[in-house]
C-alpha cells in the first residue's frame, strides 16, 4: 500500500507524555493528523514538532470525536490510533505491505498493565479495526453494561476485512491509579446511559461472581499473577459498578 494514501489519526487531550512516541511509531511516509480536544499541556506543540497536522476540536464525546476526525482525513485510507498506542516494527511493515483491495484491516492489540503486557481477559491479541478506507466504515458505540452511552466505540466495516501481523501496543495503565481513574470515568459515563433498577443491579452483582471465575480460570487471568487477578476482578465488577452508580444518581 502506498503510504501517501494513508493518514494516521490520533485523538488527544493532554497527551504530552505519549504523543511523540505514538507518532514516531507510524510507518514512514504516512501522513499524521492530531485532533486535539483543547489540551492545556504541550500536546499540540509536540505533535507539530513531530510533523503532524494539528486541528483543535472541542470535546463532544468519544463517538462524535472520532466521526469529526474521520471527516478531516483527506487520503483514501485512515489509520486510527490512541495516543497511548504504538505500532511495533512488524506491524509497521505489515501496514505498508497490506493490499489495497480490502475495505479495512484489523490490528491485534495487547494492553499493558503496570509495565507488563497482559495475556488474559481479552487484553491480548484483541482484534480492532483501525486501518480502513474512509467510505467503507461506520462507528458503533458498545457500552459494556448496555444502555445508550456513547462509549467503547468500534469501527465496523462494510465488507470482509483482513488482519495484519504484529502488535498494537496499548500502554494505557502504567499504574493502578491510572487504571482506577479511567475505571471511574467510564463507569460514570455508562451509568448516565441506563435506566436505574435495584433488581438489575443486584442481578448484575451476582453475575459478577461467576464472571470473575470465568475471566480468571477460563480466560487465563491466573497466568498474569497479581496483575491478572486485579484485572479480572475489576472487569467482573464493571457492569455492577455501572448499575449501582446509576442507582446513586437517581436518588
Amino acid at each position: 500500500m502506498d503510504p501517501a494514501q494513508i493518514t494516521a489519526v490520533v485523538l488527544t487531550k493532554d497527551e504530552a507524555a505519549n504523543i511523540v512516541a505514538c507518532l514516531r511509531s507510524v510507518p514512514a511516509g504516512v501522513r499524521t493528523l492530531v485532533v486535539d480536544a483543547e489540551s492545556s499541556d504541550a500536546t499540540r506543540a509536540l505533535a507539530e514538532g513531530a510533523g503532524a497536522r494539528v486541528v483543535v476540536h472541542p470535546w463532544e464525546g468519544f463517538v462524535a470525536a472520532r466521526r469529526a476526525a474521520l471527516a478531516l482525513v483527506e487520503t483514501p485510507w485512515a489509520l486510527f490510533l490512541d495516543a497511548d498506542e504504538r505500532l511495533d516494527d512488524t506491524l509497521r511493515e505489515a501496514v505498508l505491505a497490506a493490499p489495497a483491495d480490502a475495505p479495512g484491516y484489523e490490528l491485534l492489540r495487547t494492553t499493558e498493565f503496570c509495565g507488563r503486557p497482559m495475556h488474559c481477559a481479552g487484553w491480548a491479541d484483541e482484534p480492532v479495526l483501525r486501518l480502513f478506507r474512509r467510505e467503507c466504515v461506520h462507528l458503533e458505540a458498545r457500552p459494556a453494561a448496555g444502555g445508550t452511552a456513547a462509549l467503547h466505540e468500534r469501527w465496523m466495516a462494510d465488507g470482509t476485512v483482513g488482519r495484519l501481523g504484529g502488535c498494537l501496543e496499548h500502554r494505557s495503565y502504567p499504574t493502578i491509579a491510572d487504571y482506577r481513574r479511567k475505571f471511574a470515568r467510564y463507569t460514570s459515563i455508562e451509568a448516565g446511559g441506563i435506566t436505574p433498577s435495584p433488581a438489575r443491579a443486584l442481578a448484575t452483582a451476582a453475575i459478577a461472581v461467576a464472571r470473575l471465575g470465568w475471566l480468571y480460570l477460563g480466560r487465563g487471568g491466573w497466568r498474569d499473577g497479581w496483575r491478572g487477578a486485579y484485572v479480572c476482578l475489576m472487569s467482573a465488577l464493571y457492569p455492577a459498578v455501572v448499575q449501582f452508580r446509576a442507582l446513586r444518581r437517581s436518588r
